[in-house]
């Protein structure tokens, strides 16, 4: 009897996890339209997706911040988003822990290229401890020693690649 309470109980939790992933992934998805704006607002979506930077399970980091970033257009949203307090240190932090959680054998190259590595560089140098130590986790991870190689060398291995304008690491701090 006991484990089929368990049983239950295990089952119930993961029905309920994937459901709190299907309906953040399609709020996120529906943020993009000014038609929703409103009606985010006045639901505290905003706010939710807020929330979802703090949280462990790496779907809803991912979800908060496609709705953050589908959401912000709007003048209202944005300045809802930025007098939070929360949106640079821990949006960056999120952001970070979210490349690392996406990082397969697959996606390494693309999330390890040079704009990316260059960031992490960056705020591996940040006064902020979270910021620095994290930086430097990701650098250590995810950088094999095939993709260890001189500034320099990577300047000119990648000509091509798009150049990304970042805050230096002090605006986190």
């Amino acid at each position: 009897m006991t484990a089929s309470v368990t049983g239950l109980c295990v089952t119930t939790i993961f029905s309920v996890l994937g459901a709190k992933e299907e309906i953040l992934a399609n709020l996120a998805n529906f943020a993009y339209d000014p038609i929703n704006f409103e009606h985010f607002r006045k639901l505290n979506v905003v706010d939710l997706f807020l929330d979802m930077l703090t949280e462990e399970n790496e779907k809803f980091i991912e979800f908060g911040i496609g709705g953050l970033s589908n959401c912000s257009l709007d003048k209202e949203n944005k300045q809802h988003i930025i007098n939070n307090g929360v949106l640079m240190r821990q949006t960056v932090l999120s952001a970070i822990t979210t490349l690392m959680f996406l990082t397969t054998p697959q996606t390494q190259q693309e999330i390890t290229s040079e704009p990316v590595v260059d960031c992490m560089e960056r705020f591996s140098t940040s006064s902020n401890a979270r910021l620095s130590n994290l930086a430097k986790v990701f650098l250590q991870d995810l950088l094999a020693e095939e993709f260890s190689y001189p500034l320099e060398k990577r300047a000119q291995d990648h000509k091509h690649t798009k150049t990304i304008r970042v805050k230096p690491a002090s605006d986190y701090a």
